[in-house]
This record gives C-alpha cells, structure tokens and sequence, in this order.
C-alpha cells in the first residue's frame, strides 16, 4: 500500500480568509519575477480555481498512466516475469525512493523534472498494480473504479468547499495509518487471514484515505497563497499536490477492490 506524505508545514493550512489574507500580504511583500525556467512559461497570477483544475488535472492524468500500464503489463505477460522474478519487490522500494526524493528535493529541481518524476512514478505503480488485472474480473475492476471515484470525489468537494479547518485531521490520520499499517502487517505475519476483521480493517482504511482526500484537498489552498507569486514553485507545488492526491485515490481503489473481491467471493 502507498503511503502518505505530508509536504507542507501543518499550522500553515486555516480557514479561506486566512487563506486569501495571506495570499494578498505575500503579493504586497514581494513583486514578481518572470521564471527562468522556459517549461513553466505561464503567469502566476492564476486564480485558485485554475490552480486547483491543474493539479486535479495532473492527477488524473497519472491516474491514466497507472491503469495504461497496468493493462498493457497483463496484455503483454510481462507481468510474469515481473512477478516470478521478484522484480516487484524492487520496483516497489524504487517507488518509495521516487516519492522520498521528489518531496525533500522539491525545492532545488526544476519544474520539468518534477513533472516526469510524477508521471515516472505513475508508470511504477502500473507496473506492480498490474496483478490486479489478473486476481479481480473486469467488472469488478470497472465498479471498483467508480465507487472510488464517488468516494473520492465526496470528499474532495467537501474539502474544497468547506470553511471549517481542517489541519487537526493531519495528525489524527497519519497516526491512525500506522496504526492500521501496524495490525495489517501483525495479521500477515502471525494470523495469516482475519476474516471478518479483515473487512473491518478495509473499511478503517477506506475512512483514512477518505478524510486524507479532504485534508490534502485543502492544503491547497495554503500552497496556492504562499506561492501564489512564484510561476515556478506553482507548478512544482502543483506536482506534489497531484501526488498527494493520486495516492489518496489509488489507495480508496484498493480497499474498495478488497471489500468487492471478498463479498464476491462470499
């Protein structure tokens, strides 16, 4: 499973007048620059709106990526060897690496390369998701797919819509991943397989990513006003908040496709 990771000083994310006061005192303390960087040639003033549909945007389109591979992989029988061979296990440490390097370097690297460091990613996580494909039947991938969706899409309105703050939610639902990443990880040692709990344990982490969706959705706002004079940090600010994202929605996916794999199965 993914994990989640938190870019941004918490105490910066608060309700949307504190948002809009600080976006406003950052253009008045600092003019703009044009960006040096020929990938990023827009303006920075974009509205949120605009800012939010591009990083939505970059999203989905690593979502495209994910499943195009995914497909590919099983249509080809490349996920054989891929599996046989315990390549997986590597790609899935690369992942991990990925995702450590594009967050700690996000400040020196270049637009661009934050970009294909994104899309790069996508393409690994293709890569390992594509023995889904072969365990779950179409249909059952298809309304996995669209129930993760609604879910997902719930509570990225809300987290978008809402002026209550929700930084307190960061905290609590890291913690409450480890938690559950904890159990998961005792019952695959030293139970093998928990039954009903294992659902219970499914829908716990489906509530995770859930408030995750919401909570990521927001933090936003905060990285939209404190580099809202930046062209080029706006688009990298972009790319992790995409990442952020794509992992809430790829992990909602999984714990849907376990709950309708087993009630199929039941």
């Amino acid at each position: 499973m993914a994990p989640n990771y938190d870019y941004r000083d918490q105490n910066q994310s608060n309700s949307q007048d504190r948002y809009d006061q600080a976006y406003q005192q950052y253009q008045q303390s600092r003019s703009y620059t044009q960006s040096q960087d020929a990938a990023y040639v827009e303006s920075p003033f974009v509205s949120l709106s605009q800012y939010m549909s591009r990083t939505f945007g970059w999203m989905f389109a690593g979502l495209l990526v994910t499943f195009g591979v995914s497909l590919a992989t099983v249509m080809s029988g490349a996920f054989i060897p891929l599996y046989t061979s315990g390549l997986v296990f590597m790609l899935s440490i690369a992942e991990l690496v990925l995702v450590a390097v594009l967050s700690m370097s996000i400040g020196k690297i270049r637009p661009g390369t934050a970009t294909a460091m994104f899309f790069a990613y996508a393409v690994l996580t293709g890569l390992n998701l594509s023995v889904y494909f072969v365990v779950y039947d179409l249909a059952t991938l298809i309304l996995a797919f669209l129930v993760g969706a609604l879910y997902f899409g719930i509570m990225a309105v809300y987290g978008m819509r809402t002026q209550r703050d929700l930084t307190g939610w960061g905290p609590k639902l890291f913690g409450g991943l480890i938690a559950l990443l904890v159990v998961s990880l005792f019952g695959l040692l030293f139970v093998g397989n928990f039954g009903m709990f294992d659902i219970i344990l499914c829908g716990v982490g489906l509530l995770i990513f859930m408030g995750f969706t919401a909570y990521d959705t927001q933090k936003l706002r905060a990285m939209y006003a404190y580099y809202g004079g930046d062209a080029e940090m706006l688009h990298k600010s972009s790319i992790i908040g995409a990442l952020q994202l794509y992992l809430d929605y790829i992990n909602i996916f999984l714990y849907v496709l376990r709950l309708l794999g087993r009630s199929r199965r039941n």
